[in-house]
């Protein structure tokens, strides 16, 4: 096993500021739909679009990271990302109404989608490259936690004290995040200037293009789970046990990520990616079939293994089929086409259910998942197959 150092003072701060930062995403994103009917008086559609253009403004922005990193430089636009994202924290405490709050949150996921994109490439680049399963994967158990943290959050200062807290609260964590992300001292590296006539490259990257639709492809599944696990606990009288899926979730993944990371790097993504998909497949069949807590938590464990695992996994493929210079344009393709794959799964979910029961609908995903193991497989080329054969050997 490699001795190469992964836990840098750079890979720390890198990982905590990644921490705050999604803290303070979940912390909104759970509560503003609700506060959206409750406080000001709006109908679900509107306050869906609290979602929507949040979601819509990341993927905007995205495409255009690549070129500006590549002429102003990483450590300036992690900066400056943060610098937005924080901003656009603070200024939800300043309005009281839908429209300008709309408008904030519109900025508010520019500076999302700008962050998600430069943290990932940042470890990429700093995580040695025999440990760059375990090192992503540590990285983004970091987002793991925070996915929990941010709701308990959010969800206990709303019910406990009142709105203003919480815009205030999230905009602490922000500010945090961004503290941390000043502290990073990050290498010198080459800025990039085009001439006039010179052909810009492609705003996308072609060869994280497959790898991406295989991640979008199951975050609609996993979508089901993030917009009416709550809904559907209750309606089998499991309201209480709710609140702690997640918590099941990332304690399962704080067990297996040290295993499963290295085994990444030692073996290949298929003897992780495979088990994965299976284990996903089982957690949501579990959870449509949960009439009790031990089958309910039964069901959080697998999905933990399952998903929190192969959303890693994925990225990590990403990077390694993706030349280091074009690392921020492959994780912004990745990230993009992912996020239309959240929206679109919950768009699904919600249609399916008026069809179906919540019970029917995860066992249909069960099986759609289940299908997945072809589509990774057509995900799969000569490249990936290449790298694998050169982590192993």
């Amino acid at each position: 096993m490699s001795t190469e150092k992964l836990w840098t003072r750079n890979f720390f701060l890198i990982s905590i500021l990644n921490f705050f930062f999604i803290v303070t995403y979940f912390a909104l994103l759970v509560t503003l739909p609700t506060v959206a009917i409750s406080h000001y008086g709006s109908t679900g559609t509107v306050a869906g679009l609290f979602t929507t253009i949040y979601i819509g403004a990341a993927i905007i922005i995205r495409p255009f990271m690549g070129p500006w990193i590549e002429r102003y430089g990483k450590r300036f636009m992690l900066i400056l990302s943060l610098l937005l994202f924080t901003i656009a924290s603070f200024l939800y405490s300043f309005f009281d109404s839908i429209p300008p709050l709309l408008f904030v949150r519109f900025i508010h996921g520019l500076g999302f989608g700008m962050a998600t994109t430069i943290t990932v490439a940042i470890v990429a680049d700093m995580v040695p490259e025999s440990r760059k399963g375990e090192g992503m994967g540590y990285f983004i158990l970091s987002a793991n936690l925070g996915m929990v943290i941010g709701p308990f959050l959010g969800l206990t200062i709303l019910s406990t004290f009142n709105l203003y807290v919480l815009f205030w609260g999230s905009a602490f964590c922000s500010l945090i995040s961004l503290v941390f992300g000043l502290m990073a001292r990050l290498p010198k590296e080459s800025l990039v200037r085009h001439s006039a006539g010179e052909k810009k490259a492609p705003l996308f990257e072609k060869s994280a293009l497959r790898i991406s639709i295989t991640g979008a492809f199951f975050g609609t599944a996993y979508a089901s789970v993030l917009s009416f696990m709550a809904i559907y606990a209750v309606e089998q009288g499991l309201g209480t046990e709710s609140g702690y899926f997640f918590v099941v979730y990332v304690v399962v993944l704080l067990l297996t990520r040290p295993l499963t990371s290295r085994w990444f790097d030692q073996y290949g993504a298929n003897a992780i990616i495979f088990p994965s998909i299976l284990s996903f497949a089982i957690g949501m069949l579990v959870l449509g079939l949960s009439t009790n807590a031990t089958l309910f938590f039964m069901a959080a464990a697998f999905i933990g293994g399952g998903w929190g695992t192969l959303f890693p996994s994925f990225q990590t493929v990403v990077l390694q089929n993706s030349e280091p210079k074009r690392r921020p344009v492959a994780m912004a393709t990745f990230l993009s086409i992912f996020d239309i794959g959240i929206s679109g799964g919950s768009l699904l979910a919600g249609v399916l259910v008026g069809v179906i029961s919540f019970s029917s609908l995860y066992i249909f995903y069960s099986i759609y998942i289940l299908f997945g193991l072809v589509v990774y497989y057509w995900a799969q080329n000569k490249k990936q197959f290449i790298l694998e054969k050169r982590i192993i050997h």
